[in-house]
């Protein structure tokens, strides 16, 4: 039927009637411009549009618009994704805070490419570049909404997991590497490195053996940024003393 349309259409009418006016039982589309047609070139009279002029001083946009009885509004404007990842970023603090989807964990999500993914990895990308083949993306300041790009880092799960804060889900102590012993009822201090556990004795204080704890992974590893933070804070209130 639509086919048919087409071919009977007199050219003279001028263009040919889209989907949207014949769907609607508007079988003629309105007349172009003339002048437009002849090469000067006019522009929608809605403020701010500087779409081609279709009809009725307007481009076909915002005569669809009116046409549909609706409010003119400004037309959707197709963005970058850097335009729309800054739209959903909240710059008012040292953090870059993902204003969008979060997933359960926190995570900001974006959808690119039609594709949903993980928010400070494309921000890592755009600043960056692509991320290293078999490469996590680190927070350093961990937070996880955080897309700052000077605040992500390329590391390996084993350095993702060293830059943790905090003991695991479950822990008794509420302190990383720390755990309670019943039977001499005193705290153990352990750190897992490389596949191996060091145990590093039991304390009788959750204090010590969380010093000693936090000091072996400064040995150990390379990545635990939570673990020197504190280090050097302690240091400076010592040489103030």
């Amino acid at each position: 039927m639509l086919e048919q349309m087409f071919d009977s259409w007199d050219n003279e009418n001028g263009p040919k009637p889209d989907a949207f006016n014949i769907r609607r039982g508007l079988t003629r589309t309105p007349n172009y411009d003339r002048n437009s047609m002849a090469g000067n070139q006019r522009t929608c009279t809605f403020d701010g549009c500087d779409k081609p002029h279709y009809a009725r001083g307007y481009c076909i946009g915002h005569y669809k618009q009116q046409w549909l009885g609706k409010p003119l509004t400004p037309l959707h404007v197709k963005m970058t994704l850097v335009e729309r990842m800054a739209l959903y970023t909240d710059k008012t603090g040292d953090c870059w805070t993902w204003t969008g989807t979060k997933n359960k964990k926190g995570y900001g999500e974006a959808w690119v490419g039609g594709k949903g993914r993980k928010a400070h990895r494309v921000a890592y990308e755009l600043a960056y570049g692509p991320i290293p083949e078999g490469m996590q993306i680190d927070h350093t300041c961990h937070t996880r909404a955080c897309v700052r790009p000077d605040h992500l880092r390329p590391v390996t799960n084993k350095q993702n997991c060293e830059n943790r804060v905090g003991a695991q889900l479950g822990s008794k102590s509420g302190v990383r590497g720390v755990a309670w012993v019943a039977v001499s009822q005193k705290w153990r201090a352990q750190v897992h490195h490389n596949g191996q556990e060091f145990y590093l004795g039991q304390f009788a204080t959750i204090k010590e053996a969380e010093a000693v704890a936090r000091a072996k992974r400064v040995e150990l590893f390379t990545h635990n940024d939570a673990d020197r933070a504190v280090g050097i804070v302690r240091a400076r209130l010592k040489g103030k003393r």
